[in-house]
């Protein structure tokens, strides 16, 4: 198989939003390869995103290659097959649907103490694929997609590289361009991580909590609910949105093309911000007068309330409500884990959800 610009890692419906959306927007020939292990999925993926390049006359071509990414070595099998410039990882062993899910202990859990419950199963395959990038040497460019607010600054603390994610403050800063209230071709600027999110899921008499904080034509609005009362999100992840989010962002890479919006975990850091992507390096693009210390600040504020903060050392400790019911399970967390024990805290961790999703939600 020749090299590609763009490996998409992954056949879900993330992976799937991305690649029909280079299919339909690309204006520069771009080679893409679809990895992953469900062959009959893979052949959809190929035909239909080929066919939506036929249908809108773009210069995109679409292969796959089949493999159990979670097998040994499979990342470094994957690279040394692919050849990629781009690797956009979406592969995960916990479904992001998740948060819409209801009925069972797990569900229960991951509602009440927050998405970082999943965090150790989103880092799994990534952490994988980044090491996997480290040893080849290769300027091999990594945006990852599995829960990248919080996953990045994991991967950052094993040593590896990582360009930054897609979505989460990507899905607000497009719907808040989006909106009526904003004027046609206004500046918007969005500091957000992925907890603001859960707001704009519930009708906007019941939104509260801390906002975001958003800037139009460089100024900050005041009443950030009520400037956009007009956004209403679904309660399952809204893939439409945060699928398509980074697209623009890939073939700006791809291209090496100058490109400015918004990315969560730019570079490792946590929560999202506004960027710029010159030469190929993802910089922070923030509003004036805000310093990169109190935005970076501002986001991690989240976890460290409550959620799982990663520090630079490498040692993840879990805060708040989520630390309160995952301790009560397994005692030992209590005191955290380094991060370099990512996969046999995985495995413990696998145990616990699966215990959990056997049980129902007022057991626990």
């Amino acid at each position: 198989m020749a090299a590609c610009d763009i490996l998409i890692s992954g056949t879900g419906g993330f992976a799937a939003r991305i690649a029909f959306d280079i299919a339909a927007t690309t204006e520069q020939p771009v080679h893409v390869t679809i990895a992953g292990r469900n062959q009959e999925r893979l052949r959809w993926l190929r035909t239909a995103a080929n066919a939506r390049a036929a249908l809108f006359g773009k210069p995109a071509r679409f292969d796959t290659h089949a493999i159990d990414l979670l097998a040994p070595d499979a990342a470094d099998a994957l690279l040394a097959a692919t050849g990629p410039r781009i690797l956009v990882q979406a592969a995960s062993i916990q479904t992001s649907q998740v948060i819409a899910q209801r009925g069972n202990a797990w569900t229960r859990l991951v509602a009440e103490g927050g998405l970082s419950a999943t965090a150790v199963f989103q880092a799994l395959i990534s952490a994988r694929v980044a090491a996997a990038i480290t040893r080849s040497g290769e300027a091999i460019t990594l945006v990852n997609c599995s829960f990248p607010d919080v996953v990045n600054g994991i991967i950052t603390a094993l040593g590896h590289d990582v360009a930054c994610g897609m979505g989460n403050v990507a899905i607000l800063s497009n719907v808040f361009a989006g909106s009526a209230s904003v004027p046609a071709g206004a500046e918007v600027k969005v500091l957000a991580h992925y907890q603001n999110l859960a707001a704009w899921r519930r009708p906007p008499t019941e939104r509260g909590g801390p906002p975001p904080r958003v800037w139009i034509d460089g100024r900050e609005v005041d009443d950030v609910f009520a400037r956009f009362a007009d956004i209403q999100l679904t309660p399952e992840p809204v893939i439409e949105i945060s699928g398509a989010s980074g697209v623009p962002m890939l073939l700006a890479m791809a291209a090496g093309r100058e490109w400015r919006g918004h990315v969560p975990g730019p570079n490792g850091l946590p929560g999202g911000y506004p960027v710029r992507l010159s030469e190929g390096t993802l910089k922070l693009d923030l509003p004036a007068g805000l310093t990169q210390e109190e935005a970076v600040a501002w986001n991690a504020a989240f976890e460290q309330e409550n959620g799982l903060v990663v520090s630079p050392a490498g040692e993840a400790r879990f805060n708040g409500v989520l630390r309160e019911q995952l301790t009560a399970q397994l005692p030992e967390l209590a005191a955290g884990f380094s991060v370099r024990e990512l996969e046999s805290v995985c495995q413990t961790l696998l145990g616990v959800r699966d215990r959990l999703m056997t049980m129902a939600a007022g057991d626990c």
